[in-house]
């Protein structure tokens, strides 16, 4: 029988601009989910695989492959959805969000801005909660400052982001690593790095904006209405901040991510009934559904409804379709002709790193979702890294601040039409103030071209953290 042909780049190319197609029909023509568009277009890269010559028997283990290279990613996702239904249960993210409340001045707000947004986004994994909840009500503050919504659009989704990137609790903080071939910890801390640069421009810069509207009465009464709600809903205690301070020094013992994550399950479990008096029926309804806010205040309760492995589907299920098609595509060589044709005029690491920003960018704007931008380029470009010796954990940085952060810039990317829809500010008019946002590929770019380790390292520097190959 004879064995199935090389694709030719065309084909490939036709296999994508599908995608692009019924995404960008999908989700911006018809407000979809990206889930169906995603599984029409791995159906169509399946009719192509069979025109390639390969069997059904073939293309179904590409993507049973394919979903394989996801596998650690999805068990964490879940995992980490229980954990934000207990911790929320038991307190531990209000508790953040409280204490991160008291950081708000008239002189500063806009720095505060950011920090407050980063606290939030770490504590609960979304930029998108932060921004349209915390967010909602910095922007009622910056109005009775004067600050320009642009400006304090800017801060909110910067801050956001910043958390969202570095959250082990964020389902593209996940991703990304899956994607490339490490784990959420390494990932997240060798963001820290590259990353730390970006945000201490972005406060240097905020700080000096701030001062402009300093001096200045301001109504903190949103934000105080907030507090009050928290602290009459539960139990607000510094002893509720353990179980995240306990998690991150596991995780600079190196302690292998799920039963790391575990442990901050089990500790929120314990904390629940000693610290908010909730019975093992409400723990294991937190752990499955999430948690219900019943505050009465709007703000809260959209904010801290969340959680639970139910909750968690939404992106486990993106990831296994997703998966799914970048099996077929690595399975037929269809992904190995496009990296090839790319690949010819590039040259040296910092040209990679250039490439793969592009191509994250590139798919925020044809196909307009952050997931996409984290997925495609991902398996795109796992294989060359690692053929010229550079650590996983290389790309998955290169993913997130190209992929993730830069969404929000799009206006017809679902992160950007969001960010319209809770803060009122198109993308056009807050972009240029959205500094971490922007500046962070930029800088990726450089350090890479200057071969730093900030944003470069070799697989023989960690290679106890590569866990996945594309092979």
């Amino acid at each position: 029988m004879e064995s199935p042909r090389k694709p030719y780049i065309y084909e490939a190319i036709i296999s994508f601009l599908f995608l692009i197609v019924i995404m960008g029909v999908g989700i911006v023509g018809f407000g979809s989910d990206p889930h169906i568009p995603m599984l029409i277009g791995t159906a169509f890269v399946a009719l192509m695989a069979i025109r390639l010559g390969y069997k059904w028997q073939d293309i179904e283990q590409g993507m049973i492959n394919g979903i394989i290279q996801a596998l650690q990613s999805v068990i964490i996702l879940a995992i980490i959805g229980v954990l934000i239904g207990v911790w929320l249960l038991s307190g531990v993210v209000p508790t953040m969000i409280y204490y991160g409340l008291n950081i708000i001045s008239p002189t500063i707000f806009l720095v505060a801005t950011v920090l407050i947004c980063s606290i939030t986004s770490i504590a609960t994994g979304t930029s998108w909660g932060t921004a349209g909840t915390i967010g909602i009500a910095l922007m009622g503050v910056a109005k009775g400052l004067n600050i320009p919504a642009p400006i304090a659009a800017g801060a909110i989704i910067s801050g956001a982001y910043f958390g969202d990137k570095i959250s082990p609790l964020s389902d593209t903080t996940n991703l990304a690593p899956a994607m490339a071939g490490t784990d959420v910890f390494t990932h997240a801390k060798y963001m820290i790095k590259s990353n730390s640069i970006t945000y201490i421009i972005t406060i240097i810069f905020f700080l000096v904006i701030g001062f402009r509207f300093g001096g200045k009465n301001v109504d903190l009464s949103a934000i105080e209405q907030i507090q009050s709600g928290l602290y009459a809903s539960f139990n607000i205690s510094p002893m509720l901040l353990l179980p995240p301070i306990i998690v991150i020094i596991l995780v600079a013992k190196k302690m292998p991510a799920i039963p790391g994550i575990f442990v901050g399950v089990i500790l929120g479990m314990i904390f629940a009934p000693i610290f908010q008096g909730a019975n093992l029926g409400n723990i294991l309804s937190a752990s499955y559904s999430g948690y219900v806010s019943e505050t009465g205040i709007a703000t809260i309760d959209e904010l801290l409804t969340a959680g639970g492995l139910e909750g968690m589907m939404y992106s486990i299920s993106l990831t296994i379709i997703a998966m799914m098609f970048g099996g077929i595509m690595e399975k037929t060589g269809q992904l190995e002709v496009i990296v090839n044709a790319l690949l010819k005029r590039i040259k040296g690491v910092g040209g990679l790193v250039t490439l793969t920003t592009a191509t994250c960018v590139a798919s925020n704007i044809t196909m307009p979702e952050q997931y996409i931008s984290i997925v495609v380029p991902g398996r795109m470009y796992a294989k060359t890294y690692r053929e010229k010796g550079l650590h996983p954990k290389t790309l998955s940085n290169v993913l997130e601040s190209a992929g993730t952060i830069t969404a929000p810039l799009i206006p017809w990317n679902t992160c950007g039409a969001f960010m319209y829809s809770v803060l009122g500010v198109s993308a056009t008019s807050y972009g240029k103030w959205a500094i971490m946002n922007y500046s962070t590929p930029i800088l990726v770019i450089v350090l890479a071209f200057m071969g730093s380790k900030l944003v470069i390292e070799k697989i023989e520097d960690d290679p106890e953290t590569i866990i996945a190959t594309a092979d």
